[in-house]
């Protein structure tokens, strides 16, 4: 019979993401996340500069979608931000009716 192996590792809500590691993630340059937590588009956590600012997983998932729709359909920042929260509002509510049982 096969030993079992242990797998240790942390749960991406918990790892944090620095500046440099969001934007390598995201495929665009640190600039561009430091002008979207700038205009509040995105939200770093615990950072005491701009430069140390961290960021989860539901940051990076954010991100991520922001600069498609900005880079994809050439959408402006204030319209990738609207269209990102939208989808993440529908998201909400459909999983509350399937919790709800109806859905």
């Amino acid at each position: 019979m096969p030993k079992e192996e242990i797998v240790e590792g942390v749960p991406l809500e918990h790892q944090a993401l620095t500046l440099d590691e969001l934007a390598r993630a995201c495929a665009v340059e640190p600039e561009w996340v430091v002008h979207h937590v700038q205009r509040g588009i995105l939200i770093g956590r615990e950072g005491a500069s701009i430069e140390t600012l961290q960021f989860t997983s539901v940051d990076l998932g954010r991100a991520r979608r922001l600069a498609q729709l900005e880079r994809d359909f050439d959408a402006d920042e204030d319209l990738a931000a609207l269209v990102v929260d939208l989808c993440d509002e529908v998201r909400r509510l459909k999983s509350r009716l399937r919790a709800a049982g109806m859905a």
